[in-house]
């Protein structure tokens, strides 16, 4: 099977692992199944989940972790004409997978907006300030594409919610007076098709395990993939199950033995198809 799965909230909880996750993922990588890391997370380069990953006992390699940063970096370098040179409103690990994409990026200043961007790409931007609205709202005003790395409009850490990308892209929206062209993260189908294709599948074929309903959840719907949502996490039982039947997850699982027998399901449906 392909794994598409959720890390905040699955595999961890900020810094401690949720017990048992990563040897049931290493067991089932170990049965044949590809595991790919699927993350809303846009501020972080792939290559930093490594040992944090690797320190839990979870399978991973490199071109395994999709971030919605790396997959709004190929998506751009692979759009029709494709985007040459970013400002990024945004972190560090989203302006280096751009460059790794084969995509320059300037800052949100005014030397940045005299390299004539072909898009503004917005990620959570811990360093934001007037200046740096106001340079990425006149490229956006100026032409340049609007891309959203995620809407999630907060960001849970150990000191309690902060504003997530979707404030930012808020904030664009609302000074530029004009809604992205393009939303990678989740909800949306994009980060899950890019992490699929990336080893040749399509994402209907995925089984999807994150924790929430309204995004890793609703994101395996939109692509027709089979899910599993994780109790450990953002979303209840509750709420889960007041949910409409078309926005439900295939099953659910409290913890890793829950997952385990899960998976181990879906499995064997998938064989007897």
């Amino acid at each position: 099977m392909l794994l598409l799965v959720d890390l905040d909230g699955v595999v961890y909880r900020g810094p401690e692992p949720v017990p048992g996750v990563a040897a049931v993922l290493a067991d089932r990588v170990a049965a044949g199944d590809t595991v790919i890391y699927c993350t809303n997370n846009s501020s972080r380069h792939r290559s930093e989940y490594l040992h944090q990953l690797e320190s839990m006992g979870a399978p991973v390699q490199l071109d395994r972790v999709f971030t919605s940063a790396r997959a709004t970096a190929l998506e751009l370098a692979a759009a029709d004409p494709p985007v040459r040179v970013a400002m990024v409103l945004g972190a560090r690990g989203l302006a280096r997978e751009l460059r790794d994409a084969g995509i320059r990026t300037v800052p949100p200043t005014t030397r940045g907006l005299d390299r004539d961007p072909d898009a503004v790409v917005v990620g959570i931007d811990r360093h934001l300030t007037y200046q740096r609205l106001a340079a990425a709202m006149q490229a956006v005003r100026d032409g340049a594409r609007f891309v959203a790395t995620n809407r999630d409009p907060v960001y849970p850490t150990a000191d309690g919610l902060v504003p997530g990308a979707g404030s930012m892209v808020a904030a664009l929206e609302t000074a530029a007076r004009r809604a992205p062209d393009l939303v990678v993260g989740k909800p949306g189908p994009t980060l899950f098709e890019a992490a699929a294709r990336s080893v040749g599948r399509r994402p209907e074929e995925a089984v999807v395990i994150g924790d929430g309903v309204l995004t890793d959840i609703a994101a395996a719907n939109r692509v027709g993939a089979r899910s599993v949502l994780m109790l450990t996490g953002v979303t209840s039982r509750a709420e889960a199950e007041a949910q409409p039947p078309e926005r439900r997850p295939t099953l659910i699982a409290a913890d890793a033995a829950e997952l385990r027998r899960a998976l181990d399901r879906l499995a064997q449906g998938h064989a007897a198809a």
